[in-house]
């Protein structure tokens, strides 16, 4: 999968593949859009921050990637 996914690609993603699968926010189908997730972190509002920590780490498992956020593993509880 490229870095950047066009509209008919992340229309064809499942919820799952998401780190707010309700909002289907943050694709994370390989690790480019994992570290992209951690970069946009931020921007995530405060209430769902929890919710997509945690998903950001099972997806950095998945794929090999180091989350180097601290940010990130509190929210997590990590």
């Amino acid at each position: 999968m490229s870095d950047i996914l066009n509209t008919e690609d992340r229309r064809d993603l499942p919820d799952s593949e998401f780190g707010l699968p309700a909002r289907r926010e943050y694709p994370m189908p390989d690790a480019a859009h994992v570290r992209a997730a951690e970069s946009y972190f931020r921007y995530c509002p405060e209430d769902l921050r929890p919710e997509l920590a945690r998903n950001i780490l099972r997806f950095a498992a998945r794929y090999g990637v180091s989350v180097r956020s601290q940010e990130i593993m509190s929210y997590a509880g990590e």
